[in-house]
């Protein structure tokens, strides 16, 4: 199963250093390879750092892609229909998962969800995320808010993301201190709505849908 150690940031990478900088050195980088056979022939390379701190899971990703395009700008806008990154994160294993999905121009979406089966309008038991509570994970892009026409030709993009601690504890309860703790999640790269339409994730999932927690790999906090 996919196993990522995720180590304690020291000190913490700003949110606008990029994948080179040295304070993500000390993180394993994770591949985002296991692509979906119902997508395109388009393949981007996807890869992503995660560290720890007091404040809680700090990320970046690195795309080498091409048809990257971007529309959707506002919080709860359908992200994963443009260039899309996303984690979902079960810091426990009886209190659901989150879902924190970015396209490449830092539009978010995010939703608790505590029964993934498909339902009509979404999943059968799900809590969207209120703008306060998005507004405390904290997103920058390297490409602008919006990315149309799209762009047909090689193009590298960055995301790095912030999520508090405090934010998660609000829907799964009291986390305390990172430090060893083993948490299920998964990471992907989509494009639902783009020319070559692609799904990929870290840990496989066995169907077209990256709502599968059974699926999850494993973050261990140093």
């Amino acid at each position: 199963m996919s196993e990522c150690l995720v180590r304690r940031a020291a000190p913490p990478p700003a949110l606008e250093a990029g994948w080179d900088d040295p304070a993500w050195s000390r993180a394993e980088t994770i591949e985002i390879a296991s692509f979906r056979p119902e997508g395109s022939d388009h393949r981007p390379r996807t890869r992503t750092r995660l560290l720890y701190a007091d404040e809680g899971l700090l990320g970046i990703f690195r795309v080498e892609d091409r048809y990257v395009g971007c529309r959707h700008t506002r919080f709860q806008d359908p992200v994963y229909e443009d260039s899309c990154v996303e984690v979902f994160l079960q810091p426990k294993p009886d209190r659901g998962y989150l879902n924190f999905e970015m396209n490449c121009g830092g539009a978010l979406l995010s939703t608790h969800i505590t029964d993934p089966r498909r339902v009509p309008g979404g999943f059968a038991a799900f809590t969207r995320l209120p703008e306060e509570h998005g507004r405390q994970v904290r997103v920058r892009s390297s490409l602008p808010q919006v990315v149309e026409p799209e762009i047909e030709g090689p193009l590298e993009w960055e995301l790095s993301f912030v999520v508090p601690t405090a934010l998660l504890e609000s829907y799964v309860g009291p986390i305390g201190p990172l430090a060893g703790q083993r948490w299920r999640a998964n990471l992907y790269k989509c494009g639902d709505r783009t020319s070559h339409p692609h799904w990929a994730s870290w840990a496989p999932v066995d169907a077209l849908n990256f709502h599968l927690p059974h699926c999850f790999g494993w973050l261990s906090f140093e």
